[in-house]
């Protein structure tokens, strides 16, 4: 399946990300379980964490040093946003 394209992602608490798609769905990712091993080590650090940015196109999302999560992975397993 496709993923609609990632219009906005915002950093939250908790090592969260809200994500806004191109459909006009808002959901919220849980990035903590992903948080494990060398490569991803750094997002421990919250302000380098709340870095991260969108990739051209709206394909996925990325930090600085190229730690990143599928995007079918941010779709199918974030949940609806409420009042985000």
């Amino acid at each position: 399946m496709l993923q609609p394209k990632i219009k906005k992602v915002v950093p939250l608490d908790a090592y969260r990300l809200l994500l806004s798609y191109e459909t006009g769905e808002n959901k919220i990712f849980e990035v903590l379980p992903y948080i494990s091993g060398n490569w991803y080590s750094e997002l421990h650090d919250i302000n380098y964490f709340k870095t991260v940015r969108l990739i051209s196109g709206g394909r996925g999302i990325e930090w600085a040093n190229g730690q990143d999560i599928a995007p079918h992975e941010l779709y199918e397993q974030s949940v609806p946003a409420k009042n985000q």
